[in-house]
């Protein structure tokens, strides 16, 4: 029986072995509710017996032998707690057979191991708590077809023939194959150790009276049906969580950065602000490049925009005076982004202004862009987010 059963094993191990999931799939897994996880399950039974009361029978031990098995039928209803542990209420039982030696009661034979049909009615419940090595050891994986799971359990058997109950103890392996999200191919391999009355008699062994117990074996094949929700919801990456706020919280800081920067602009102006010059004055003081500011990796609004476009149209309005030229130069900060997207940007918003200047009536071909890039010329780097426009 012992050969039978490692043979068994290996073969499951064997089969379980040639259909791998991808070990990239794996991942820690957050507790699920209650309702999760539950499963049903359905097998045919194939039941060997051993009996106290066979002892120094030198009966053969093979579990095909006709005097040893019979078949039956399992069920079962468990839920996951956990992808490694569980716990599952089996029954399982019907037919059996009662296994002893050639004896006699009060005078009269009752039974001859080699000869006499030795039936039974039976069922066994057993609690049984499993543990799933492959998700245990390998790390849960939803796409996993093979799953190796030991189990142990107690629980009362009743033989129905003979109207005795007794105490059993269980041990086994169920291998589970995934054929569908709901549905799985079962594989039980089950030993059962019950209390020496099991079968309803004392214990009748050829001269060797003592406590023994009944044992017996079964595999099991069959159907696992999951029901309500089943799998395991993937515990949410923190550090990414943690990088993509600590980006907005940058973001955030950079605007508060660029405010800053621009009251402190304007509370210089109002403080150093001079009485209105003539008009000679301004016209020679249009000369120096009028500047319009841009928000972080942005080409079309400013913490001061709208303002900005004034200073520019007054200049727009010189330079139709005087028949002047305008050059746009584009520019952004070399601390943030890569030098190729920083040129393109300082292109941009060169375009963006120039467009504006457009629409106040100033002729475009008197007007010329160029783009810096990424620059360090200004203090703090979000002045250098701008666009300037100068006369020539």
């Amino acid at each position: 029986m012992k050969k039978l059963l490692i043979v068994l094993a290996f073969a499951s191990f064997s089969l379980g072995t040639m259909a791998q999931e991808d070990p990239t799939l794996k991942y820690s897994v957050a507790t699920n509710s209650f309702w999760s996880n539950w499963f049903i399950q359905t097998n045919f039974t194939w039941t060997a017996f051993y009996s106290n009361e066979e002892k120094g029978l030198d009966y053969s031990k093979s579990p095909i032998e006709d005097f040893r098995r019979d078949m039956g039928a399992s069920f079962a209803i468990g839920k996951w707690f956990t992808p490694g542990i569980g716990l599952r209420t089996k029954v399982n039982g019907i037919w059996g057979k009662s296994v002893r030696g050639r004896s006699t009661l009060n005078g009269v034979q009752v039974y001859d191991g080699e000869n006499e049909c030795n039936h039974i009615k039976y069922w066994n419940a057993q609690e049984q708590t499993l543990l799933n090595l492959s998700n245990l050891l390998c790390g849960y994986s939803s796409t996993r077809v093979w799953n190796f799971i030991p189990y142990f359990g107690v629980g009362i058997a009743r033989n129905c023939s003979y109207n005795t109950y007794e105490l059993v103890g269980s041990a086994g392996v169920l291998n589970t194959w995934k054929l569908s999200k709901r549905v799985l191919l079962n594989l039980d391999l089950q030993a059962n150790l019950a209390g020496d009355d099991f079968e309803g008699q004392g214990y009748w062994g050829s001269g060797h009276e003592g406590a023994n117990h009944d044992r017996w074996f079964s595999a099991e094949l069959g159907l696992t049906f999951n029901l309500g929700r089943t799998g395991w919801d993937k515990v949410p990456d923190v550090d990414a969580i943690k990088a993509l706020s600590q980006n907005q919280i940058d973001a955030l800081q950079a605007q508060l950065n660029d405010a800053n920067a621009e009251n402190a602009r304007l509370k210089n102006l109002l403080a150093n602000q001079k009485p209105a010059e003539t008009p000679k004055a301004v016209k020679e003081f249009v000369g120096v490049p009028v500047t319009v500011y841009f928000h972080l990796d942005k080409t079309t609004t400013g913490p001061t925009y709208d303002r900005d476009l004034l200073d520019v149209k007054n200049l727009v309005d010189v330079a139709k005076e005087k028949g002047a030229n305008l050059l746009v130069t584009g520019y952004a900060d070399s601390a943030t982004g890569k030098a190729d997207h920083n040129q393109w940007l300082s292109e941009k918003r060169a375009e963006q202004v120039a467009n504006e200047i457009v629409k106040m009536g100033f002729s475009r071909d008197k007007v010329s862009t160029a783009a810096k890039g990424g620059v360090a010329i200004l203090s703090p780097i979000n002045l250098d987010r701008r666009a300037t426009v100068e006369m020539k």
